[in-house]
């Protein structure tokens, strides 16, 4: 029987958690596998999995320093430690390599979501002492990383100097619905899409596309999500005059009647992985317009 622990912030809800909750469902399946998930903060992930009859164990980062948070994980998992750590984004790297410290039978990988959010853009200094502190344990103390893209691998590799077998490919995957999505019969045509709202997504730019198209026919643009670009997106709304025609429609827990809403798919990133949210509405029948960035030509087909 083969241990393995997952480690993973869960206070948001979006492309990494989704992936990682599809993953773990998918693992049980698995009769040789015994799986053990330590969730950071309370949140939607948690609760899909404890659903799913995972074994899981949260850990509430407002109670706890970083060194208090490694002094639990490592109490947890002393009884029976596990065989492989498996870990989620830099917070998580660093917590799983302190925990392995002095155990030689643990082995540790981890999943390289998308480049840092930051992506471009220098980052205060606290942020690339964590960045580099991240990069160097996953160099000289992983195993394995996993990328969900063949861009970021190679970012990996030709820019970050990773040995070529360090570093594999596994790209993110979505349940296919039973039934296809059925087209808006609206009055409207609906262009949408869906994501945090941080910088990296530039929906500023989205707000540019529904400008430029305002007064071509009946058009309007839906957007799901929260994120700290929230107050930038309405001013830009309302400087655009489209208050009645882009809509900001906050977190929603479901997704299927949102995507039943739309009749086409937009991305606007500056970079990305590979995007759980284009996956989700090829998965339902919807056509994709998205940049030629990151990870996105490795699952839209131009044309």
């Amino acid at each position: 029987m083969l241990r393995v622990c997952h480690i993973i912030s869960g206070d948001l809800w979006a492309g990494a958690e989704v992936m990682v909750c599809h993953l773990l469902k998918g693992l049980q399946a698995c009769a040789d596998l015994r799986l053990e998930v330590i969730i950071l903060n309370e949140g939607r992930l948690e609760k899909e999995l404890r659903k799913a009859g995972l074994c899981v164990h949260v850990f509430d980062e407002g109670r706890r320093s970083f060194l208090k948070l490694a002094q639990d994980t490592r109490k947890l998992l002393a009884g029976n430690s596990p065989d492989i750590i498996h870990s989620h984004r830099y917070k998580e790297n660093l917590l799983a390599f302190l925990v392995s410290r002095g155990q030689a039978n643990i082995r540790l990988v981890s999943t390289q979501h998308g480049l840092p959010e930051t992506y471009g853009q220098p980052g205060s200094l606290a942020w690339q002492i964590k960045s580099r502190a991240n990069f160097f344990a996953l160099k000289k103390y992983f195993d394995t990383v996993v990328a969900v893209s063949e861009d970021i691998r190679s970012f990996f590799i030709k820019d970050l100097g990773f040995a070529q077998d360090k570093v594999r490919v596994v790209h993110n995957a979505v349940q296919v619905p039973e039934k296809a999505n059925q087209m808006n019969n609206g009055k409207s045509f609906v262009i949408g899409s869906s994501g945090r709202l941080f910088q990296v997504k530039d929906y500023p730019f989205m707000v540019s596309v529904a400008q430029v198209l305002s007064g071509q026919g009946n058009i309007s643009f839906a957007l799901a999500g929260e994120g700290p670009e929230r107050t930038k997106l309405e001013e830009a709304i309302r400087e655009a005059g489209l208050e009645k025609s882009f809509n900001l429609r906050g977190h929603l827990n479901d997704m299927d009647d949102f995507y039943r809403e739309l009749d086409v798919y937009i991305n606007t990133s500056v970079h990305e992985g590979i995007p759980m949210t284009i996956l989700e509405a090829m998965a339902r029948g919807l056509p994709v317009i998205a940049p030629k960035v990151g990870g996105i030509p490795e699952v839209v087909r131009d044309g």
